[in-house]
C-alpha cells in the first residue's frame, strides 16, 4: 500500500508540474514548436529542465543496484541509434506537432476533463495495441506459428 501512496503522490506533482509548465496547453506547445512565426520559447526552459533533472537522476541510479523502492534498477542496456529508434522519434515528434500534446500532458489533460486530451489518449493507446499487434504477426507470436 505504501507504493502506491509514493506513486500516487509522484504522479500528482509531476501532473502538478505539468500544469504549471503549460505543456497541458496544446496552443503553448505549438507555439514553442512555431518556430517561423510567434515562436514562445518557454517550453524550452521546461524541457531543460527537464533535462538537468534526468541526468542527475540517471547518474545516480548508476550507481545504485536497487531502486527507492527496494526494486531492481532497470536501465536502457544499448546506447545504439537505429532505424527503429529514429522513425519512432520522428512519428512522436509529428503527432506531438500536429495535436500539441506528448503522453504525459495528455493523460493530465484528459484527467481535468480536456476532450482533446481523451481523443489523443485513445488515438495513443491505438497505436500502442497496432505497433504490439505488427510485432506479433511479424514474429509469428500472434497466430501461435514458430
Amino acid at each position: 500500500m505504501q507504493h502506491r501512496v509514493s506513486e500516487f503522490l509522484v504522479g500528482l506533482l509531476f501532473g502538478i508540474g505539468l500544469i504549471l509548465a503549460g505543456m497541458t496547453d496544446p496552443s503553448k506547445v505549438i507555439g514553442f514548436l512555431d518556430l517561423a512565426g510567434a515562436w514562445d520559447p518557454s517550453l524550452a526552459f521546461v524541457m531543460g529542465g527537464a533535462i538537468l533533472v534526468g541526468l542527475g537522476a540517471f547518474a545516480l541510479a548508476r550507481r545504485r543496484a536497487t531502486n527507492l523502492m527496494g526494486g531492481a534498477m532497470h536501465l536502457p542496456a544499448s546506447p545504439d541509434i537505429d532505424r527503429r529508434l529514429v522513425a519512432g522519434s520522428l512519428i512522436f515528434g509529428a503527432g506531438w506537432g500536429l495535436a500539441g500534446f506528448c503522453p504525459g500532458p495528455a493523460i493530465v489533460s484528459m484527467g481535468a476533463g480536456n476532450a482533446k486530451g481523451a481523443v489523443f489518449v485513445l488515438a495513443m493507446l491505438a497505436g500502442m495495441v497496432i505497433f504490439e499487434l505488427a510485432e506479433r504477426a511479424k514474429t509469428g507470436a500472434l497466430a501461435g506459428e514458430r
